[in-house]
Order: structure tokens, then sequence, then C-alpha cells
């Protein structure tokens, strides 16, 4: 078989989220942070035909990249990857030495703030806070507003990048994330965030969604 180019984005992708994965037999790709504060899911253009580890990701897109549009034959111990004149044998690791997510996804809770983030928006603020060196990004309340900003929740003396959008709200809340976790894919987002520790960003037109944890610092005043 053939992996598509959304299935490589996928893992790509997902390789920033944790160096390793567990693929599980069929089109649907799960991973988790190893701090288990960031978990993704995507449905795929393609079909996995068995379950399989890779410990490094980055090694085996690296090794894919060695031919031009290879195919894939998955074994018992190893995936054949190559052409008629040249291929490779990769093998799998044992997936009790990786971290692997939890076989059901987050029943998420009842979200207290909801909006649309645009790719526009997500690709400013993440500008700003590589820009700034900026270690948080906040999602907050202002005037009746939602504001997004690129800040450092323990300086207040530092500079801070901020985005208004159109969305309005009553209440009052600051949620924190780290941007580290930030490991979106460019798009436009459907958000929701839940007093209770959790977000859900789930991209537009696309079966891509990721649940990232809110730092400790977060508040929330319905």
């Amino acid at each position: 078989m053939k992996l598509s180019r959304h299935t490589l984005n996928m893992l790509k992708n997902f390789s920033d989220i944790n160096m390793s994965i567990e693929i599980k037999e069929g089109n649907i790709l799960r991973t988790v942070s190893v701090q288990k504060n960031i978990l993704a899911q995507a449905e795929l253009e393609d079909s996995f035909p068995q379950d399989f580890a890779i410990y490094e990701l980055n090694r085996f897109l690296g090794a894919v990249s060695l031919f031009d549009d290879p195919e894939f034959t998955f074994n018992g111990k190893s995936t054949n990857i190559g052409t008629t004149k040249n291929s490779l044998d990769y093998v799998y690791c044992d997936p009790s030495m990786i971290v692997t997510p939890p076989e059901k996804n987050i029943t998420f809770p009842d979200a207290e703030v909801k909006f649309t983030f645009s790719q526009d928006a997500l690709s400013q603020i993440m500008k700003a806070s590589n820009v700034l060196g900026t270690p948080e990004i906040s999602v907050e309340s202002n005037a009746g507003s939602i504001e997004i900003k690129a800040l450092d929740v323990n300086n207040d003396s530092t500079d801070a990048y901020t985005i208004t959008l159109d969305e309005k709200t009553d209440a009052k809340f600051r949620f924190v994330f780290k941007t580290e976790n930030m490991k979106m894919l460019p798009g436009n987002y459907d958000v929701e965030i839940s007093s209770k520790g959790i977000s859900h960003w789930q991209m537009q037109g696309q079966k891509l969604q990721y649940w990232i944890a809110n730092e400790a610092s977060s508040t929330y005043n319905g």
C-alpha cells in the first residue's frame, strides 16, 4: 500500500506531540504527549492493516523520505518501505516502551467558553509568542470581549500581544495554556474550554481534533 500526503502530514504533526506512536489497525490515528496534557486524534485517508509501534517517528518519516512514492508492506516485526529497486525494513518497537493514549477519548465536560479561532489569528498569536519569547497563551475576557494573548502570566512587566475576537461574553475568565503545548496544524478551529481543566480544538472541515490541558493558573467566574 501507499501512504497519502495527508497521512504523512498527520504523522509529522503527531511527532511534535510525542516522538513515539502506537498505530492501530484502521484509519484512526491517535497520540498523547509524554506529560499526558495533549491528546490528538485524526481520521486518515489511509487504513493501516495492523497494529504496530514506532519509537522514533521522525526517524521513520526520514526513512520514508529516502524514497519517491514508496510502497509499504506491513509485516509482523517491521515495515518494508521502498520501490522495485530499493527498499528498507523499519523495525517496530514494543508498545510497552512508549507512552500511548487511553483506549477511549476524554469525556469532555460542559464548556463554559466557546469561540472560533481563525487560521490567521492562530498563526499571528503563535508568531507573536515566538518573537516575544512568551511562555503562555491565554484566552480571557475583557470588557465583554474574548481576547487571545501571548504573554508571561508570572511577569506583568513583560510584553504581551493581544488579538480581540468577534465573540462576546458576560463571564469573567482567564484560561492559560503553555505555548509549547499548542501543537495544532494551521487551520480554522472551533474551540471549547472547560473550567475543569481541559479544552477541545476541532479543525473545521477536517476530522482532526486536539484536547489540551489548561494550566493551574486558569480562573473562571461565570
